[in-house]
């Protein structure tokens, strides 16, 4: 008896150690990595709850991917945008005392004779915002815990919103975090903006009409789940489950085009946006949002949380908008 329980025990732990690999056959656009990458940035914000690291990995075809996603973070020329609510930093009420507190000199001019635009930004978990190509903020904190931000910037209309949205990862290279027992567990993203003008009114905000365009998918424990229709590239239907060890997984990698942020950049052929509700998204009790639920969901004019198509599986995203 006791031997045949030795056998069991030793099946159980040889059946939770084995990495899980990828099954089908993948013949699509994108450029195919399998299992972790090498760590190259051990953590870049040492007070996250979660750890921000960056990563490398070398695809099937030769190509070197970063992981989750090129950043400016650690670029002191990219402006970081300042705190609607910042568990390390400040921790606004509401919006009211976060424009009182807004530094004047934080401004970011792009047409000296524009309107002062205002925008108020949730984003799970990192987000780079431009206007007409130029930088104008990033996120204060590129994981966890959550945030909100408020940028204010000076332009002419018709301009450009580009944004790059990052779902930060820590098992680099498989889009995955630690969850309990779970170690392979796909975190999810979604991003909410309102942009405002001088006058408070809102001149755009997050729906389906914005453009958006996946660039890395992970975990992928099938290929065949992940289907493209001309530059639509659809994830929505892979498995988003849980896994002790997901080491033998895949993931998918386009190549960011360089001007993606560019006014004249032609987003026509993307796909839009696709919305998602706060309790998918998963908001309840965050302070980051519903301290500002008056201009987030607003009840004239309510703005939506965007992604891709899949907002578990999809880790780097592009989305854009034109404000005419």
């Amino acid at each position: 008896m006791k031997s045949s329980i030795v056998v069991v025990i030793a099946l159980i732990v040889l059946c939770c150690s084995c990495k899980k690999s990828v099954t089908g056959e993948y013949s699509g656009t994108a450029s195919v990595t399998t299992g972790l990458a090498s760590t190259t940035t051990e953590n870049l914000y040492s007070k996250g709850i979660r750890v921000s690291g960056l990563g490398s990995i070398t695809a099937t075809d030769g190509t070197i991917w970063t992981v989750p996603a090129e950043v400016n973070f650690t670029n002191t020329n990219f402006p970081t945008a300042s705190d609607l609510y910042n568990p390390d930093g400040n921790t606004y009420e509401n919006s009211t005392a976060a424009l009182a507190a807004f530094n004047p000199s934080n401004v970011i001019e792009i047409d000296a004779a524009g309107e002062i635009i205002t925008a108020y930004i949730f984003a799970d978990n990192y987000f780079e915002l431009y206007i007409n190509g130029v930088s104008v903020g990033k996120d204060a904190i590129p994981f966890t815990d959550f945030n909100s931000s408020i940028v204010k910037f000076k332009v002419l209309k018709p301009f450009s919103i580009a944004m790059k949205l990052v779902d930060w990862e820590e098992r680099l290279g498989l889009g995955c975090e630690k969850n309990k027992l779970k170690k392979y567990h796909p975190g999810d993203g979604g991003m909410v903006a309102v942009f405002k003008d001088a006058a408070g009114n809102i001149v755009c905000k997050t729906d389906a009409d914005w453009k958006a365009q996946t660039f890395y998918v992970a975990p992928v424990k099938d290929f065949s789940c992940v289907t493209e229709n001309g530059t639509t590239r659809n994830s929505s239907t892979c498995n988003t489950s849980d896994v002790r060890n997901g080491a033998g997984y895949a993931a998918l990698h386009w190549k960011v085009p360089a001007d993606w942020m560019n006014k004249t950049f032609d987003d026509s052929s993307w796909p839009n946006a696709t919305t998602y509700s706060n309790s998918t998204i998963g908001v309840d009790g965050k302070s980051a949002f519903t301290n500002f639920t008056d201009v987030f969901d607003d009840a004239n004019n309510d703005a939506q949380f965007i992604w891709s198509t899949n907002v578990i599986l999809d880790n780097e995203v592009i989305v854009r908008k034109i404000v005419q």
